[in-house]
């Protein structure tokens, strides 16, 4: 019985440490995202690309439903640097998908991760796969799904990928702020 609860002990500051590194690669990730989407709408000649980007039916209601949580809240009018926090990390995997690769990646997207791979298109399947990783660690953190047969330090590896991408020394500090390192040293 100690050894169960031991590791449900670990499995719980297992869960804080990767959603805190998750959290870490959500912001980086999707700040990045909309500064490069934000420049390609504005020499396309808009202000803003929350109403021009060609999106699925799947994408145009996560805009939607992120407008609509900012002004329940706000209880007024939405601006955008409510809205961008308010759409979820899989809003965010989805822009790496195959299927915007012409009308998102290549033209905007691409430019949010600089120092990836120097192929636009082998860039945008490496975003695309750590995305995926650390959007399945992220649910099954805040799911309180049990972690310790999951390859965490692959997990803290993708953030490291991603933030590095969007800069070298973001990396480095991402790498140096997760808690995942020394919850691994600690597991029993």
């Amino acid at each position: 019985m100690d050894a169960a609860l031991a590791l449900y002990d670990w499995n719980g500051r297992a869960t804080a440490a990767a959603i805190q590194t998750v959290g870490m690669s959500e912001v980086l990730v999707r700040n990045a995202m909309d500064a490069a989407l934000l420049d390609w709408a504005r020499k396309a000649g808009r202000s803003d690309w929350l109403d021009a980007l060609p999106l699925d039916a799947r994408g145009l209601a996560d805009i939607v439903e992120a407008k609509r949580r900012v002004a329940r809240l706000r209880g007024r009018a939405t601006n955008r640097d409510q809205i961008i926090p308010e759409l979820s990390f899989g809003f965010w995997r989805y822009l790496a998908a195959p299927r915007y690769l012409t009308a998102i990646w290549m033209p905007a997207l691409r430019n949010a991760f600089p120092h990836g791979h120097r192929d636009s298109r082998t860039r945008r399947r490496e975003v695309e796969a750590r995305l995926i990783r650390l959007n399945a660690t992220r649910n099954r953190a805040a799911h309180h799904e049990p972690l310790h047969r999951r390859d965490i330090q692959a997990d803290l590896d993708a953030a490291i990928d991603l933030a590095t991408w969007i800069a070298p020394e973001v990396g480095v500090w991402v790498a140096s702020q997760s808690m995942i390192p020394a919850i691994l040293a600690a597991k029993p």
